[in-house]
């Protein structure tokens, strides 16, 4: 695994850095591998510059999300096709992105659980999610389905307004059977997102990951989840939050659907807010940066050296520099917040929006992955005498997660190609050192 981020510490990390001496005189066992596994809708996103008689003539609301079958998904498909108006085709899915993202900045494995057409064509959506995701991500675990995964047209119009076109295909016919109770229990995390919570018709995705969430309960494995989008969380709050109450550790949305989750507009009170059904939680706010909040124990706080921000809590950031526990792993919680304003001002040109939250989410799980990994493979260290939900502290995830988003706005794909540079090529350096 990766060393999250990209900082000087005293506490070694890869595992391998040992004392020659102590080398020689104890054997030492192979570092024990960690991993994180998530549970997603596979679909393909599919972008088409579009006229506004093609949105009439289909029968999509501009500006709308509109669900279609799987007949309409094939016309509109081969239409775009035959007139070259497809500008892009990408492996898509919120859980799907982050999993994918973190193999990228981890070098290490990921575990995927959905559905996959059983019989895949060259060239077809199926072909194209495959082709798009990274060979690190453990795809073994999928369920063959009879039939396309999902499909997801954003269509533009002329005046930059886009219109989105949903067919399902079968991505919520996952079942429980196919979710492996040893491989949820030994990883790191488990990673979903509220979609999954929505499926209907008979579908089984939402018993398959009410399944998973079950199987990590039972291990202690922490639960990650992603909101996705407002609309969803705002048709019924009381029941999100008692669901977050009930099963969730760490939860991450933006500043849209916190205000939908909690009421609060500022993303920083409605974060505060959310701490009463979770342990941690991520908050993406656009321009505005992004926050994290949680609990540390309040004989092990440690005081920022960086400016004391105003906000709607004063001095919110005293104690970014702890690292995030669980609640119930404190003998006296307090609250912890930290934030980050976008990283160099934000990209001079935004290639894409879709996909930064799962870019800043994917980093926030490789530190927490890498906090098992070193404390499996180097139990005596001293950063775990007391034990953290994280490797690092809140200050850290902040700029970790930050510049992970910046990467992902900066180009077109939700999905990074790369992992960041070994070394900045800018004046920024100095912003790990911070």
């Amino acid at each position: 695994m990766k060393f999250p981020g990209q900082r000087k510490s005293k506490h070694y990390f890869p595992v391998k850095t040992r004392d020659p001496l102590l080398e020689q005189l104890t054997q030492q066992p192979q570092p024990f591998a960690t991993y994180i596994s998530g549970i997603d809708q596979t679909l393909v996103d599919i972008e088409a510059k579009v006229e506004d008689e093609l949105l009439s003539r289909y029968g999509l609301p501009k500006g709308n999300s509109t669900l279609i079958n799987d007949e309409q998904a094939h016309r509109l498909y081969t239409e775009l096709k035959i007139h070259g108006l497809i500008s892009d085709e990408f492996a898509g899915g919120t859980i799907g992105n982050t999993v994918h993202n973190y193999s990228i900045l981890a070098d290490d494995r990921s575990v995927l659980f959905g559905v996959m057409s059983q019989n895949i064509e060259v060239g077809s959506y199926a072909y194209r999610y495959l082709c798009n995701t990274s060979s690190k991500v453990d795809l073994n675990f999928l369920q063959p389905v009879d039939g396309p995964i999902g499909r997801c047209f954003t269509l533009i119009s002329e005046c930059g307004e886009r219109t989105f076109a949903i067919s399902k295909g079968s991505m919520d016919k996952l079942t429980p059977e196919y979710i492996d109770k040893d491989v949820i229990q030994g990883s790191s995390a488990l990673v979903l997102t509220a979609y999954l919570m929505r499926a209907s018709d008979g579908d089984r995705i939402t018993d398959a990951a009410m399944c998973a969430i079950e199987y990590a309960k039972a291990a202690e494995v922490p639960v990650v989840l992603t909101l996705g989008t407002r609309f969803l969380i705002e048709e019924d709050p009381q029941w999100w939050q008692n669901f977050i109450k009930e099963h969730v550790t760490i939860l991450a949305m933006n500043e849209d659907e916190g205000e939908a989750l909690t009421g609060s507009r500022d993303p920083l009170l409605a974060s505060e807010k959310a701490l009463e059904w979770c342990d941690m939680v991520l908050t993406t706010a656009g321009p505005i940066g992004l926050y994290t909040a949680g609990y540390t124990e309040d004989s092990e706080k440690r005081e920022t050296v960086h400016t004391l921000l105003p906000g709607a809590i004063p001095e919110f950031n005293r104690y970014e520099f702890s690292r995030p526990k669980l609640k119930n792993d404190c003998e006296t919680p307090i609250k912890v917040f930290a934030h980050i304003s976008p990283y160099m001002g934000g990209p001079e040109k935004i290639g894409n929006t879709n996909g930064a939250g799962d870019g800043a989410l994917s980093a926030l799980l490789h530190d927490l992955a890498a906090n098992t990994f070193h404390k499996t493979n180097v139990p005596g260290s001293s950063k775990h005498k007391r034990d953290g939900l994280c490797y690092s502290s809140f200050s850290q995830v902040c700029k970790y997660a930050n510049r992970v988003a910046y990467e992902v706005l900066a180009q077109h794909s939700p999905r990074l190609s790369r992992g960041l540079p070994e070394r900045e090529d800018s004046l920024e350096e100095s912003y790990w050192e911070r």
